[in-house]
């Protein structure tokens, strides 16, 4: 789920993923930092969370790391392929 909160030319991202099974960690890796991996911090409820303050006016590619094994894509966002034969989700601010 994403949630985004504007401001000037700024907009708060706050990325949250919810697994359908325990995991025991969940990284976010993107575009605005040179994929960079994230680590996101674990609710009471079992959901992860990270909130980014990005720039407006670009896309940004980005993806979740769960488990340090397998890589998920926002639900909410599109895709776009990726040079791996995969494909990565697409932030529009």
């Amino acid at each position: 789920m994403i949630k985004i909160t504007k401001k000037k030319n700024k907009a708060w991202v706050t990325f949250t993923y919810k697994p359908t099974q325990k995991v025991s960690s969940v990284i976010l890796s993107g575009s605005w930092n040179d994929w960079a991996g994230e680590s996101m911090k674990e609710k009471k409820n079992g959901e992860f969370y990270i909130t980014k303050v990005l720039e407006c006016g670009k896309n940004y590619e980005c993806r979740y790391f769960v488990n340090e094994k397998e890589w998920y894509n926002e639900s909410q966002l599109p895709v776009v392929d990726n040079p791996h034969g995969s494909h990565n989700s697409l932030l529009a601010l």
